[in-house]
């Protein structure tokens, strides 16, 4: 059966510009309808109904950040286009905080216009059926490798099977060791590009002189020791999905390289001149708080609205821990086949160590710990001497309040302790960073707050 073409909305003062996109939108299979400023725009809005908005920013009367607001009041939910020039990106990234759904540069392709519309439309769709999806979980989602019973992470697979055949950008965020890379892995192999490559490059294990080569590319004489060209990840994934671990320590500077990929698919390698064409579905990871890094300046706002287009937060394991039993005798039956070990299954005593304890590192923890028991067993049945768990206790709230010295505030505290990470690690900054778990960027950013001078970097 034929579908009912989606019917976009496009407001432009210029009437040369409106009658061009009114003609090609309709050639791509839109109904589209225009207007002149927001209030006709509005007026329109009111009278009939529509699946996505294309206003410009700059508009006569008001504005089209005002306009936005009113559209997003009358219909929270109908996706929004700003098209604005260059010079007011800034202003384009208010008004994504407002609730705009994407922008485009001017000057722009038709083909880039098309191409963000489609992804808003699908992303809407998805949206929608998500929400039907929640309220009837009792569909079973499967996917390989992937140990879901539980209702908190059906619910993360419910969304998987819709974002799945869709190009729209994932952020993925959960804590290390949650399975964020298997989920990006079933997103990859359930969508049209399963049958191109997965990529997957994590920005922690590259030192950062290195990242920007590894993700572009370089040409032969780029630098010292590069004795020929050699492909990037973004030409290596082409056709396919590029998975980005931990997105939220990218340095800057490669942020901006990034946001450039995400919204003209377009790049140079490093020491080249010749701009690369790549058509590439990107995947982000992180375990930190991105909206923080916003707050701290390490992180671009404009990449961030760019990437959050289907955000999937993975619980960690001691919020579905009634998934525990099922990943036990999975990860039991791969351990035993894997080693030719005997092991057939775990006592009750000892899945009950298993469903008591904390897990601060998650389905890794859980995977290592039992393969270690496999390993080490000497029956056929794992059983508690052979479970061999953190002895840390769970962290409290009562415990970390009383952590605090007396007559010391949290701020005097964490200045003292970041100044103390970093005489430790005798000046560098990476390895304090990872001592205080955070990124390198966001230690520089706490070090300028307290007034503590960066010192120049020291070799571990």
């Amino acid at each position: 059966m034929p579908t009912e073409k989606p019917s976009i909305l496009i407001v432009e003062d210029e009437a040369k510009m409106r009658r061009l996109l009114e003609l090609q939108l309709a050639d791509e299979g839109f109904l589209a309808t225009t207007a002149p400023d927001a209030e006709s725009g509005l007026k329109l809005l009111q009278k009939n109904s529509f699946d996505l908005v294309v206003t410009d920013f700059k508009l006569p009367g008001m504005t089209g950040l005002e306009f936005l607001q009113s559209v997003k009041r009358a219909n929270a939910a109908i996706p929004v286009i700003i098209m604005t020039a260059y010079g007011t990106v800034e202003s384009a990234v208010e008004a994504m905080k407002v609730g705009a759904s994407d922008y485009v540069l001017k000057p722009f392709s038709l083909a880039e216009l098309v191409l963000v519309i489609r992804k808003e439309l699908e992303s809407r769709n998805l949206r929608e059926e998500n929400r039907t999806l929640r309220e009837a979980l009792g569909q079973r989602y499967h996917y390989d490798n992937i140990v879901a019973r539980g209702e908190k992470m059906q619910a993360v697979l419910a969304v998987v099977e819709r974002v799945a055949p869709t190009n729209s950008t994932v952020l993925l965020g959960g804590e290390s060791g949650v399975g964020k890379d298997l989920i990006a892995r079933a997103i990859h192999q359930h969508s049209h590009r399963a049958s191109g490559p997965f990529v997957k490059i994590n920005s922690t294990a590259i030192p950062e002189n290195l990242l920007e080569s590894e993700l572009f590319g370089y040409e032969k004489g780029a630098f010292s020791g590069a004795a020929s060209s050699k492909p990037g990840k973004f030409e290596l994934a082409d056709k396919g999905t590029l998975f980005l671990d931990e997105i939220g320590d990218v340095p800057p500077a490669i942020q901006v390289k990034l946001l450039r990929v995400l919204q003209e698919r377009e790049f140079e390698r490093l020491g080249g001149t010749k701009t690369l064409k790549v058509d590439v579905r990107l995947i982000a990871a992180t375990n930190r708080d991105l909206r923080a890094a916003l707050e701290d300046g390490t992180f671009r706002e404009d990449l961030y609205y760019r990437l959050n287009v289907v955000a999937i937060d993975i619980p960690p394991l001691r919020d579905h821990k009634e998934d525990i039993p099922a990943l036990a005798n999975f990860f039991l039956e791969k351990f035993a086949r894997d080693s030719g070990m005997p092991v057939r299954g775990i006592t009750p005593a000892a899945m009950k160590l298993l469903m008591d304890f904390h897990w601060p590192g998650n389905v890794r923890e859980l995977e290592n710990i039992l393969e270690r028991g496999v390993t080490l067993s000497s029956g056929n049945m794992l059983d508690v001497p052979d479970i061999h768990l953190d002895a840390s206790p769970a962290r409290s709230g009562a415990a970390s309040a009383a952590a605090l010295p007396d007559g010391m505030t949290l701020d005097q505290w964490e200045d003292q302790a970041i100044q103390e990470a970093l005489r430790r690690a005798n000046g560098n900054k990476s390895q304090a960073a990872r001592a205080l778990g955070l990124s390198r960027n966001a230690l520089r950013y706490r070090l300028s707050k307290i007034g503590v001078p960066d010192p120049p970097e020291k070799e571990s």
